[in-house]
């Protein structure tokens, strides 16, 4: 008689992931906790025996579903056992009863169109922080079911603090530590999507409550398919015992990583990240709100303006490399502008001719009427350096001479920060209260290094590049690098008193 075979989850991290019957399950945290595995065991109960149950699986590319050892060849290792068959020239396992479980790729922000009209009672995002924001919540639209099973949409994930996901779980993740709250493993939270607001709560009607000028018009019938519940279970490596008996030198591997890696991918957490491309050290850029710099009498204004919309207007007031003041409009145009401008140059004793504002959209009125200094993020850099552009140069020659070596600071306490001409240092994105020191680290971690251009300049990813890492502008990052210009430009002549 031949040995059966026996396919569940592992008691700990798999199983719990596995049973959540949460809209949205999003699992993993750490590497090695067997969270692949238990995302290709999850819809094995409904394709086995529910007829039209025809799931998909999501990675990146198509090399990262084929890649050895990757999805597919994991895949290999245990649909065979249920009779399922590969389908030749696709990636694809059909069973015995029909039903498909199918792998496809989002390599580009247009392929999510590429699944318009489909059906897919369960969707699977192996690495989830790969993807787009967009892409995510389109592909939750074909989430949809007609076989009698409830979608669903799982997940699995390392941790990318400059991802999506981040500000997606953080109410699972302790903000200060970066690293998951224990009790709240699994928990259920419920939220809805109003354009680009998430609005939040314990349960649906907490979440209905918040936005009753939502349901107004719409039949109350139909007010609980507007709420998803969403939950996130972490796990760790210790959770994955099969794994360390198979092999234990994984675990090895893990240990000899650099404390930074170690934390995150041994430990779980979301605060860290290794990363190559970034242009700004990870410690030093928490380090920018405590650092001792060297006194420097000259004050500074730069302005990174921005009109009505989802940008901020972010006006700092600096002494030398000091930022002391930080004055934010969620919504302005040219007058608001210049009125607060010209209460930080009265308040502050700044002159004109050491007030600098972008000069792009709004701020060139801005620069016009109130005349002041433009910066031209577009413009050549200075000294005919081999950088792509001005805004390049700035930001490569913050990050050597100033964040990465410690001689920057920047106050965020409630007396250093105006919003909308209140004093407080928490900005409301969305339905949430955000510190304004976590909204400038973010937008310095989203600003990348890229291969240098045809011409061997230095570059940096672009706006739009940055805006899909953030979910918003770098309005703070955008007005810390302007600050950078007048160490560069040359000095023509001396800079004018106050006035």
């Amino acid at each position: 008689m031949s040995e059966s075979l026996i396919i569940r989850p592992q008691e700990g991290f798999q199983m719990k992931y596995v049973a959540s019957s949460a809209d949205i399950v999003i699992g993993g945290g750490a590497a090695g906790c067997g969270k692949t595995h238990a995302a290709l065991i999850k819809p094995l109960r409904h394709v086995l025996n529910v007829k039209g149950y025809d799931p998909v699986f999501f990675r990146k590319t198509y090399s990262q579903i084929k890649n050895t050892g990757g999805l597919w060849d994991a895949s290999t290792q245990l649909y065979p056992h249920l009779y399922a068959k590969p389908i030749e020239g696709a990636a694809k396992w059909k069973f015995e009863n029909g039903n498909k479980i199918s792998f496809s790729h989002l390599q580009h922000e247009k392929n999510k169109y590429d699944h318009q009209g489909a059906e897919y009672p369960l969707i699977v995002f192996d690495e989830l922080t790969h993807f787009s924001e967009t892409q995510f919540f389109y592909l939750l639209s074909r989430n949809r079911s007609t076989c009698g099973v409830k979608p669903q949409t799982i997940a699995t994930c390392n941790p990318d603090p400059d991802s999506f996901v981040a500000r997606l779980i953080e109410w699972w993740i302790d903000q200060e530590t970066g690293f998951p709250i224990p009790e709240r493993s699994g928990v259920k939270r419920y939220f809805m999507k109003d354009d680009d607001v998430f609005i939040w709560g314990g349960s649906k009607d907490e979440v209905k409550s918040q936005a009753r000028y939502f349901f107004d018009n719409i039949d109350p019938a139909t007010h609980d398919h507007y709420v998803k519940s969403l939950t996130f279970v972490p796990g760790l490596i210790h959770d994955n015992k099969k794994l360390l008996e198979v092999n234990p030198q994984y675990l090895a591997n893990l240990m000899a990583q650099d404390e930074e890696t170690k934390a995150r991918l041994l430990h779980g957490n979301w605060k860290l990240r290794s990363d190559d491309s970034s242009l700004f050290e990870w410690e030093a850029i928490n380090d920018i709100f405590t650092n001792y710099i060297s006194e420097d009498k000259t004050k500074y204004i730069t302005c990174d303006a921005a009109r009505y919309g989802r940008d901020f207007c972010v006006i700092m007031v600096w002494q030398g490399w000091e930022v002391l003041h930080t004055s934010i409009l969620k919504k302005s145009d040219v007058h608001d502008i210049i009125r607060e401008t010209e209460w930080c140059r009265a308040h502050f004793k700044v002159s004109k001719s050491n007030t600098l504002i972008d000069a792009d959209g709004v701020g060139a009125d801005t620069v016009k009427q109130g005349g002041y200094k433009g910066f031209n993020g577009g413009a050549k850099p200075v000294k005919k350096e081999s950088y792509t552009n001005l805004k390049t140069q700035c930001y490569y020659k913050l990050a050597e001479e100033n964040i990465n070596v410690a001689n920057i600071k920047i106050n965020v306490n409630n007396s250093n920060i105006r919003i909308d001409g209140v004093f407080g240092n928490r900005i409301k994105i969305g339905a949430k209260l955000r510190p304004v020191r976590d909204l400038i680290i973010e937008d310095l971690r989203a600003i990348k290094r890229v291969g240098d251009d045809i011409d061997g300049k230095k570059s940096i990813n672009d706006k739009d590049q940055q805006k899909v890492i953030l979910g918003r502008s770098p309005d703070f990052g955008d007005d810390i690098m302007m600050r950078k210009y007048f160490d560069i430009m040359p000095k023509t002549s001396m800079p004018i008193a106050y006035q």
